[in-house]
């Protein structure tokens, strides 16, 4: 280490060593760890909120049902052929074969009277009902699979909920949107709100800045130990975040079972929320540290005494 480096340590020592700065330093330290810490424990949850909100939507559109109508006469050999042949599509998530005898069961419950004694027969068709892989389950790709099974010429005719598929898709879409923006809108004030934390606690050592300045340190001396110190408080706020984030992820899946949320996503999908949650505190204090100081650098002298 060249002399006039080591001079500049002693003179950053020597002043951290002072009682008052040393304790407004430590305060600031602990006064970004807590900003950082909240900022993304509200990320966190929100990003489990998204995980569940897709989570509810491959619900949703892997419930959407296509039922296709046999003829009267089919015969199960048939029956077994043509389902197997609709499970081997890359579209099809599950597919359930309904016997006329089991349809006219179903529909007598819930019209509570038994409607094949007072017709003498069974109308019902059996059916062969469809559920769809969520890619699957939109207008254009229902419509291009409703023309390939009406193709084929075991199928009589193919029925689905048009006017649902459309509102799940819709109120999906503008359900992904408005989290979007509010997550961006949040992430916009969290930093905004880190950054001046940051700029705040470099402000009681733009004097000091100010020295290590005029003896000669380079900007990127000057920043280093800062932003080392930015990064770190952004690594501890961040693991706090996470041990609190799972904190309360685990307490509302205990209150609440209903909201499933332990199994929102896989271990690996949950691991790289955290691993966000620590990058994102590393970036956030990086980028705020380097430009809060990079804004004292080169402050003239005067504007030290009015900013």
């Amino acid at each position: 280490m060249s002399d006039s480096y080591r001079a500049l340590f002693c003179i950053f020592a020597a002043t951290m060593s002072e009682g008052t700065p040393r304790r407004r330093f430590l305060t600031s330290s602990v006064t970004i760890v807590v900003s950082v810490s909240l900022v993304l424990i509200m990320m966190g949850l929100l990003g489990v909120l998204v995980l569940k909100a897709r989570d509810v939507a491959t619900y949703v559109k892997e419930n959407i049902k296509i039922t296709a109508f046999l003829d009267q006469d089919s015969k199960d050999v048939d029956v077994i052929a043509l389902q197997k042949s609709i499970d081997a599509e890359p579209w099809r998530r599950s597919t359930e074969f309904v016997s006329k005898e089991d349809a006219a069961k179903k529909l007598q419950e819930d019209l509570g009277e038994d409607f094949v004694r007072t017709l003498g027969f069974n109308p019902l068709q059996p059916s062969i009902e469809i559920f769809l892989k969520a890619d699957y389950a939109n207008n254009d790709s229902i419509k291009w699979i409703e023309k390939n099974l009406r193709e084929d010429s075991r199928i009589k005719d193919v029925y689905y909920q048009k006017d649902m598929v459309s509102a799940v898709n819709e109120r999906m879409g503008s359900i992904s949107l408005v989290i979007l923006i509010f997550s961006a809108v949040l992430l916009f004030i969290a930093v905004g709100l880190i950054f001046n934390t940051i700029r705040l606690s470099i402000y009681s050592q733009r004097f000091l800045i100010r020295t290590m300045n005029l003896v000669g340190a380079t900007q990127r001396f000057i920043r280093r130990p800062f932003v080392t110190k930015g990064i770190l408080n952004g690594i501890l706020g961040a693991l706090i975040a996470i041990v609190i984030t799972t904190g309360i992820v685990l307490m509302l899946d205990k209150n609440f079972q209903e909201l499933d949320l332990i199994k929102v996503a896989d271990v690996q999908t949950l691991g790289i929320l955290c691993l966000m949650q620590i990058v994102l505190g590393i970036i956030i204090t990086w980028i705020s540290t380097a430009f809060a100081v990079r804004k004292f650098i080169r402050q003239g002298t005067d504007a030290l005494y009015t900013n």
